[in-house]
């Protein structure tokens, strides 16, 4: 890990999903809250570029819940998945264009021992983060985050470690309600990498 990480400007963020989708893993997602810091590795990340994209949240326009989708890059749509847990997305793109990026697991980094609390996951076992609800739980983010700015001090994203990330592409988990979107190869993760939420198969 490099010893002064940079945090990611807001310009990192007001690019195209797809691109931001993709260069997003290798990143580091860092969460500080009164227990501690706690951060992990982006491996996984799907796009979701609504309101065209069915499998997007923002396909039914604008409402309430999708607010933080139509404001300006570099904050937080963070959404009850499934009822059960949160779920963390990026939003990017431009202002008026409900445009987010889904972290789908993290590999563990720093706050080992506080993620695997939250868990109550031994520190080494891949359950700790792979999938969003775990790192989410993982790394204490929930609705209080919904629209935080991630150019901000508590939650945000790094600059990795430089290393080259040898990424894989796929249609999106779990979204066969979308017809032919749900075929869009916009699923991006780092091969080989043992946090990835489902196993690829290429």
């Amino acid at each position: 890990m490099m010893s002064n990480p940079q945090k990611l400007p807001r310009e990192f963020y007001a690019r195209p999903v797809l691109i931001v989708a993709r260069q997003s893993i290798g990143k580091i997602l860092v969460h500080r809250t009164a227990e501690g810091e706690a951060a992990g590795r982006i491996v996984e990340t799907e796009a979701y570029r609504g309101p065209l994209d069915l499998a997007a949240h923002s396909a039914r326009g604008l409402t309430k819940r999708t607010a933080a989708m139509y404001g300006p890059p570099g904050h937080a749509y963070v959404f009850r998945l499934y009822g059960t847990c949160w779920a963390m997305n990026l939003v990017v793109a431009n202002a008026g264009e409900p445009h987010a990026v889904l972290i789908r697991a993290v590999e563990p980094m720093r706050g080992f021992e506080l993620m695997a609390e939250r868990r109550r996951k031994p520190v080494a076992s891949r359950e700790l983060t792979n999938g969003p609800g775990k790192l989410a739980q993982a790394l204490a983010i929930t609705g209080a985050d919904y629209a935080c700015d991630l150019c901000g001090d508590e939650l945000y994203l790094t600059e990795g470690d430089g290393k080259p990330v040898k990424v894989g592409r796929s249609a999106r988990i779990n979204v066969d309600y979308a017809g032919a979107w749900a075929t869009r190869q916009w699923r991006f993760y780092e091969r080989a990498n043992r946090y990835i939420s489902v196993t690829p198969r290429d």
